[in-house]
């Protein structure tokens, strides 16, 4: 266990050494005991932290809220619509000021091409640490839920197969924080991490390379397959979102008519059963039903996605408590 976090950004995994992500699972996991229990941990009483949104969000507020109010203190919205932030509020004002009003600042900001840029620039301003409740890369606390999932049930991630993969949605073009997260994290465990996805629907080739040397370290492996199905067969962990294709074109119309001719790129009864015959189904909500996955599948027996959620909670409240 590692027992001096304090002051540390989580902005990825990949930032944080393995016994350190060890040490986050191992609080969540005492944490989440904890709560079960009805046990008191007021761990961050009379403490702050500034949550800033340009994206909308349910279950990241919702969470971080929770999470904050459940360790004893206090967790202050902040919309980006309804602040001066569009009126000439930098990100140095952000980091300086709001680093000085609170104890951690969080952060959510998708733009392609600016998410995480932004959040690096007000961590490198901020006093305190900067949480990143997502960005255009990076979707750390989801990985580190799905992670702790995963562990919980499952047992050692090391040599399981776990498939991340593209799935079909008609709505905006989502980010691809959440598979980049994913496959790093995952490979960071020895797993055998299958990515799935159509030709143009590519994640950034440094993601690439550092899931491909994670996994090499680990003793794991990391795979592309481009087939749906070729995907599914045997996996233990059937992990399948939409994402857009930022990479191929950033233009919206033009994503969604390339992600039209992927409309059977949906998880149904028929394809879970190509899984091991265990297999759990995981994704990170909200989901577009029947479209992305079947209710048969979400609503059946191999689904874990509300435990997923409830997890946010605890791996939030772990790196609050280290960090804060």
């Amino acid at each position: 266990m590692q027992t001096y976090l304090r002051g540390r950004d989580m902005i990825t995994t990949q930032e944080w050494t393995k016994d350190e992500l060890d040490t986050v699972i191992d609080i969540a996991l005492d944490l989440k005991r904890r709560r079960a229990l009805g046990e008191p941990h007021a761990l961050l009483r009379d403490k702050v932290l500034a949550m800033l949104f340009f994206f909308s969000s349910t279950r990241t507020r919702a969470s971080f809220e929770a999470g904050m109010a459940q360790l004893g203190g206090h967790a202050m919205f902040l919309d980006s619509t309804s602040t001066q932030i569009g009126h000439g509020d930098t990100w140095k004002e952000i980091g300086d000021i709001l680093g000085r009003y609170n104890d951690g600042i969080a952060i959510r900001q998708v733009d392609w091409g600016i998410g995480n840029d932004y959040i690096r620039a007000v961590a490198e301003a901020s006093r305190t640490p900067v949480l990143n409740m997502q960005c255009d890369w990076y979707h750390p606390f989801q990985a580190l839920a799905d992670l702790l999932t995963i562990i919980e049930q499952k047992g050692d991630p090391r040599k399981l197969t776990i498939n991340m993969s593209y799935a079909y949605a008609a709505s905006y073009q989502k980010p691809i924080s959440v598979p980049q997260s994913l496959i790093l994290l995952m490979t960071r465990y020895g797993a055998n991490v299958r990515l799935t996805h159509p030709p143009e629907f590519k994640l950034m080739p440094e993601i690439i390379a550092q899931a491909e040397e994670n996994a090499k370290k680990s003793h794991g492996s990391f795979e592309i397959v481009e087939d749906f199905e070729e995907g599914m067969r045997g996996a233990d962990v059937v992990y399948a979102k939409a994402w857009g294709s930022m990479l191929t074109t950033s233009d919206h119309e033009e994503s969604a008519k390339i992600s039209a001719h992927y409309q059977d790129w949906i998880v149904d009864p028929r394809r879970m059963e190509m899984a091991h015959e265990d297999a759990i189904y995981m994704h990170p909500l909200p989901a577009d039903r029947n479209v992305e996955v079947a209710d048969a599948v979400i609503d059946g027996p191999s689904s874990r996605v509300f435990d997923q959620a409830e997890n946010r909670l605890h791996v939030q409240k772990a790196v609050m408590a280290l960090t804060m």
